[in-house]
């Protein structure tokens, strides 16, 4: 199974790493998607982090391609992909064929800008309950949210629960599809 991870500079750099390695544990293969070629800049909090190299350009990644998402949090990465256009799109795609959908942390502004959230139950760093409560979604202060086809949780210290939950549901995603195939 592949899994776009879509990320860019700022991204946190545990939210990145612990997924990706849960899911290659798993036997998926996930692959960076971003908006440029090379590598981008992890953070650990506030201080930069590692380099991460960059798999595909987002002009080159088709959402038909893979099978699951993932949205890394930091408050940077957040809020430079919730500002283009074509990142939105990209995440839109995923919703749209009802594919299973992971974000932590400041990910979920891009989930507003791509109108996903409405009347759903779902979680985030605490600094966005506002924006999300106003986009329509059920803001919830929990470790771990699951709506649907759609994994939330909070910060780095729910990446346990993150990334069991997301194995868990792209699995179960997985086994669905291949049933209706």
């Amino acid at each position: 199974m592949r899994v776009a991870v879509l990320a860019t500079d700022g991204v946190e750099q545990i939210e990145l790493d612990r997924p990706w390695q849960a899911l290659e544990e798993a036997g998926a293969e996930p692959e960076l998607v971003s908006f440029e070629a090379g590598s981008i800049q992890a953070f650990e909090h506030i201080d930069k982090g590692e380099k991460r190299k960059v798999d595909v350009t987002l002009s080159d990644a088709d959402p038909d391609d893979y099978a699951a998402l993932v949205l890394p949090g930091g408050v940077v990465n957040g809020d430079f992909v919730r500002a283009d256009g074509d990142a939105v799109t990209f995440v839109k795609a995923f919703f749209d064929a009802g594919k299973p959908v992971a974000a932590i942390c400041h990910a979920p502004w891009v989930l507003v800008e791509a109108d996903v959230v409405k009347g759903r139950r779902m979680t985030s760093w605490p600094s966005l309950q506002t924006d999300l409560r106003n986009a329509g979604a059920d803001w919830v202060d929990e470790e771990l949210v699951v709506d649907g086809n759609l994994v939330t949780s909070r910060k780095p210290d729910d990446l346990d629960a993150f990334c069991a939950a997301v194995v868990e549901e792209f699995a179960a995603q997985s086994a669905e599809a291949d049933d209706e195939e």
